[in-house]
């Protein structure tokens, strides 16, 4: 991946670009492939900063204006990196001179190059700037990375396969912190072995924890513990074998993801969850609200590092829970329109294998853009369960809680229990467990009963807003359940 940014800052600046912004976390990293991109087209490297200006005479130091006001005075070709650049494009007068300077910079073969972690160019040089990012490290880099600590070391030969995990356990961080992780774990494990690959992965949650939006999941939940939504299952294992070299072969897109759209309660959320599961892939949650509700980053910094992070990781399973409330943080300040405007943009033209997983209570919530065709590979409805899909949630429940679900008659409880979802249906096995504990014996048929009559429906409480959500996925969605009836009472 290195390569390929490395050779696009080579086209744009053989190509006569005058301004490039780079964004990036990785300030090393990127000044490294700058290094090798100056060599190769035959220009001087010069960084700046506003601490320390240019070269070891700290010219330009002080201001962005003063920067520009030493950039002028050079007229031998050159690359200059103005570092932290984020952080100082408010200047107007800087901005003005930079402008003016455009011309001579192109007549002098120069470059000015901004660098930072979360680039907002000005509107008056946003069509003037080529932007390239750079993506953190791919599991070929990091191995390459990996080996050459090994070869450093005096330890034990690792065995078969630990490099890989090592590798697998790190992807996410940057090549810098990775090195890092990856001497200590060595040095706690005594070698590269299944204590320091924990060891990796464990810094590596530590060290992701400074991303607001996002976080690891851990579930030990499959699809064999979603009960019905049978269309859904059916779609999804369709799906399971198009991330590998053999389906791009065989002409098919990397999927996408999908949006579900449905009932409070009846296994949208579970559903993602055991899709990473069954897959084996890494599950990633995007907290949106966190996002823009962060006092240590900016919502673009914090939704950019979210992806980067994530196509690192991939192929991952990515998790939004609730959508349509993150865009209703966003409508609070326009300002923020720009963040989704990019991460809508993103959706639809990202190459990773990063399978989206999107859930959504409140169609009222959603944009329209949200739900173009491309940003998703399918629209789902989620309903209540049918009487045939209560009936497997409550064996599954009664299952994992480790009874017989044959000793009690399963198609007459969920009979009764029509209105409920199937958090609600797990709530009733929890309650009535309760109760027979309380009472010292063993879980009966009448506690179950019980259960299902003391708890009041959702269905009961938000009718209305139910029934609008089914008129409105009648056409517009797919049903996620394989009864064609669905669940359509009280219409």
């Amino acid at each position: 991946m290195s390569r390929a940014v490395q050779e696009e800052l080579r086209v744009l600046i053989r190509s006569g670009w005058r301004l490039i912004a780079i964004e990036t976390f990785e300030e090393d990293r990127a000044l490294s492939l700058l290094e090798r991109v100056a060599e190769g087209s035959e220009r001087a490297l010069l960084r700046w900063s506003v601490a320390s200006g240019f070269g070891a005479g700290g010219a330009g130091a002080g201001s962005l204006d003063a920067g520009i006001k030493s950039i002028a005075e050079v007229g031998e070709p050159a690359i200059f990196v103005l570092l932290d650049a984020q952080r100082l494009l408010d200047d107007p007068c800087a901005l003005r001179r930079l402008r003016d300077l455009l011309p001579d910079l192109g007549s002098r073969r120069q470059t000015v190059v901004l660098m930072g972690p979360a680039l907002d160019v000005p509107l008056e040089l946003l069509r003037e700037t080529g932007r390239v990012d750079l993506p953190l490290p791919n599991a070929a880099e990091l191995r390459v990375l990996f080996a050459k600590v090994l070869e450093q070391a005096s330890g034990p030969a690792p065995p078969d396969g630990a490099l890989d995990d090592a590798v697998r356990g790190a992807l996410g961080l940057t090549a810098a912190e990775a090195v890092r992780v990856f001497r200590k774990a060595c040095r706690v494990g005594g070698g590269l072995n299944d204590a320091a690959i924990a060891e990796i992965v464990g810094d590596k949650r530590r060290a992701l924890r400074r991303t607001p939006a996002l976080s690891f999941h851990e579930d030990q939940s499959t699809l064999d513990h979603v009960g019905g939504l049978g269309e859904l299952k059916r779609w999804l294992a369709e799906r399971r074998r198009a991330f590998g070299d053999e389906a791009r072969r065989f002409g098919l897109p990397t999927p996408r993801g999908l949006l579900l759209l449905g009932v409070q309660g009846c296994g949208k959320s579970l559903c993602a969850k055991a899709v990473a599961r069954e897959w084996q892939f890494p599950l990633l949650r995007l907290d949106l609200a966190a996002a823009f509700g962060s006092l240590s980053q900016s919502p673009e910094m914090a939704i950019r590092e979210a992806m980067l992070v994530a196509e690192s990781l991939a192929p991952a399973v990515l998790w939004i829970d609730e959508i349509e409330k993150g865009f209703s943080a966003s409508a609070k300040d326009s300002s923020s329109s720009r963040v989704f405007g990019a991460f809508l943009t993103w959706l639809s033209e990202k190459a990773s294998p990063v399978f989206v997983v999107a859930t959504a209570n409140d169609v009222s919530g959603l944009p329209p853009e949200l739900l173009r065709r491309g940003r998703f590979d399918e629209l789902f409805f989620v309903d209540l369960p049918t009487p045939r899909e209560r009936a497997e949630i409550l064996t599954i429940h009664l299952r994992r809680r480790g009874r017989d679900p044959l000793h009690y008659n399963v198609q007459e409880l969920s009979e009764q229990a029509e209105r409920l979802t199937g958090a609600e249906i797990e709530q009733v096995v929890t309650a009535a467990l309760y109760t027979a504990f309380a009472e010292k014996r063993e879980l009966s048929e009448s506690d179950l009963v019980n259960a299902i009559t003391e708890t009041v429906p959702l269905y009961d409480t938000y009718e209305e807003r139910i029934k609008e959500l089914r008129d409105w996925a009648r056409n517009r969605a797919r049903p996620a359940s394989l009864d064609a009836r669905m669940v359509e009472l009280f219409r």
